[in-house]
C-alpha cells in the first residue's frame, strides 16, 4: 500500500517574526496527531502498570506480593522481546498508519473487556494477566513503528526536536499513569481503571486515522545495485543479526544498557513493595512516586540534547547518577527524599534516551530502520522480564531498602563499560588515510563528530 502524499504546509508552518521557529508539533500538524496519539496509548499501558501493580500489592495477593507483582510486570514487558522478528516484519510489510491504528484499536477492545469482566464480578488475577499481555503485544507494535515512521511524518532538520517529542511520550505516560493508575484503583477498582484505558486507546486510534504520512526517501546504502551499478529504488532490506553486525558501535552500546536495564526497570517493581512496607503509604504515595519518576524523565526528555560531550560518556555519567539516585532510598527512608531521588532518576533516563535515539535515527539506514528499532525494542526488553521477576521473587524476602541498594549497584559496572566504549573510540587524526568502510561502520563515523569507530 502507497502511503499518503505529504499535506502542503499548514498555516503557522513558517518561522515566526522574530525568527524563531513555532515548536513542532504547532507547525505540524502530521507528527502532532500521531504523537498525540502515542502519549495516549502509552499513558494508557503506563496506568495500568502502575494501577494493577497497586492492586495485586494492596488488595488482590496476600502471600507472596513480590513474586505476583513480578510477573505481573513480565507479562507487561515479554511482548516485545518475543515478537520482535514479527513487528520487524509488520512494520516493513504494512502501511504504518495502518499498524498504528489497528494496534490502538485492539489494545482498546482488550482493555474495555477487562473492564466488563471486573464490572461484572470478581476478578481472577489470571484474567489481569492475559490482558497485560494483550496491551504490552499491541504497544510491541505501536511503539517501534512510530519511532520508524518519524522520517515519514517530519523533515531531517526535525529529526531530534521530534525524537525529543516521541521520548518525552513515555514521560508524560509514566507521569499521567503515576497520577491515575493508583488512585484509580482506589477509587474505581480494575473496572474504572480498565475503562480509561479504553478510552485513552480509542482515541489513539482516532488521531492516528486522522494523520497523512508521507513516503520516505530510500537511501542509497540500503538499496539494492541494478545491473549498471546504479541503485535501485527498492530498498533491501536485511535481517536483524546483519543489521547490528554492521553497526558494532551501536550492538556495544545496547549491550551496555540492556546491562543497565537489568536494575532501572527493577524501580517499577520496588516502589509499590517499597510504598506499603516502608512508607506505609496508599495510592496517593505511589502516585507521588511515580510522578516524581515521570516528571524527571519528562524533564530529561526535552533538556538531554543540551548535555555536553559524547553519548557513551555522558551515558556513563547519568548512569552514575542514577546509581547514586537510586540507592539513596536504602540509606534515607523519608517520602520527600524518596521522590526528589526518582526525578533525579527520571532526568538521567530521559536524557540518555534522547541522544541514543537521536544518534540511531542517523546511524541506521531508512530501508533497516523497521528491523533495528524492533530488534532495539527486543535487545533493552529482553531484561525487563528477568529483572521484574528477579526483583519480584527477591521482594518477598529482602527489605525493599536492600533492592533500592541492589539497585544502586548494579548500575556501576554498566557506566564503566559504556565509558570505557567511549574512551575506546579514537578521534581521527587529520589527514590520515582511512579504509573504505561498509555503509553501517561509514554511518557511525559520521553520527559521532568527535570520532567514530573504525
Amino acid at each position: 500500500m502507497t502511503a499518503a502524499p505529504a499535506p502542503p504546509p499548514a498555516a503557522g508552518n513558517a518561522d515566526d517574526a522574530t525568527g524563531r521557529r513555532t515548536p513542532l508539533v504547532l507547525r505540524n500538524r502530521a507528527f502532532a496527531a500521531v504523537w498525540l496519539g502515542q502519549v495516549l496509548t502509552q499513558a494508557a499501558v503506563r496506568m495500568f502498570q502502575v494501577g494493577v501493580s497497586w492492586w495485586i500489592v494492596a488488595y488482590a495477593v496476600h502471600d507472596a506480593r513480590g513474586l505476583a507483582s513480578g510477573l505481573f510486570m513480565a507479562a507487561c514487558t515479554l511482548p516485545a522481546v518475543a515478537l520482535a522478528p514479527v513487528v520487524a516484519g509488520a512494520v516493513a510489510r504494512f502501511a504504518h498508519r495502518s499498524v498504528l491504528r489497528t494496534a490502538a484499536l485492539l489494545a482498546g477492545a482488550a482493555s474495555g473487556s477487562l473492564a466488563l469482566w471486573a464490572h461484572g464480578g470478581a476478578l481472577p488475577l489470571t484474567a489481569v494477566y492475559a490482558a497485560a499481555l494483550a496491551l504490552a503485544t499491541c504497544q510491541a507494535f505501536f511503539d517501534p513503528c512510530l519511532t520508524t515512521s518519524v522520517p515519514e511524518l517530519v523533515d531531517d532538520a526535525d529529526i531530534e526536536a521530534a525524537t525529543g517529542f516521541e521520548l518525552s511520550t513515555q514521560s508524560l505516560a509514566g507521569l499521567g499513569g503515576a497520577l491515575l493508575g493508583a488512585l484509580t484503583v482506589d477509587r474505581a477498582g480494575v473496572a474504572g481503571l480498565a475503562a480509561g484505558c479504553a478510552a485513552a486507546y480509542l482515541g489513539a486510534a482516532l488521531f492516528v486515522a486522522s494523520a497523512r504520512f508521507r513516503t520516505a526517501a530510500p537511501q542509497p546504502s540500503a538499496a539494492t545495485e541494478g545491473p549498471a551499478g546504479d541503485p535501485a529504488t527498492v530498498p533491501r532490506r536485511r535481517g536483524l543479526l546483519h543489521i547490528l553486525r554492521e553497526l558494532p558501535y551501536v550492538r556495544r552500546i545496547l549491550v551496555c544498557f540492556t546491562a543497565a536495564n537489568l536494575f532501572t526497570t527493577a524501580v517499577f517493581v520496588v516502589i509499590p513493595l517499597y510504598t506499603r512496607s516502608v512508607l506505609s503509604g496508599g495510592g496517593a504515595t505511589v502516585a507521588l512516586l511515580e510522578a516524581s519518576l515521570g516528571t524527571g524523565a519528562l524533564i530529561g526528555a526535552f533538556t538531554g540534547a543540551r548535555v555536553p560531550g559524547r553519548p557513551t560518556v555522558a551515558g556513563a555519567y547519568c548512569l552514575v547518577l542514577m546509581a547514586l539516585a537510586l540507592a539513596l532510598p536504602g540509606l534515607v527512608a523519608h517520602r520527600m527524599v524518596i521522590a526528589g531521588c526518582l526525578v533525579v532518576a527520571g532526568w538521567c533516563a530521559g536524557a540518555v534516551s534522547v541522544r541514543f535515539v537521536a544518534l540511531f535515527q542517523r546511524l541506521v539506514p531508512t530501508a533497516d530502520k523497521p528491523g533495528f528499532f524492533a530488534v532495539m525494542q527486543a535487545v533493552l526488553g529482553s531484561s525487563l522480564p528477568v529483572a521484574s521477576l528477579v526483583f519480584g521473587a527477591a521482594g518477598d524476602f529482602l527489605s525493599p531498602r536492600t533492592l533500592c541498594l541492589v539497585q544502586g549497584a548494579g548500575l556501576l559496572p554498566a557506566a564503566l563499560a559504556l565509558a570505557l566504549l567511549g574512551s575506546r573510540t579514537p578521534a581521527p587524526s587529520p589527514g590520515a588515510a582511512t579504509p573504505a568502510p561498509s555503509p553501517g561502520a561509514a554511518a557511525e563515523r559520521d553520527a559521532e563528530p568527535v570520532g567514530g569507530e573504525r
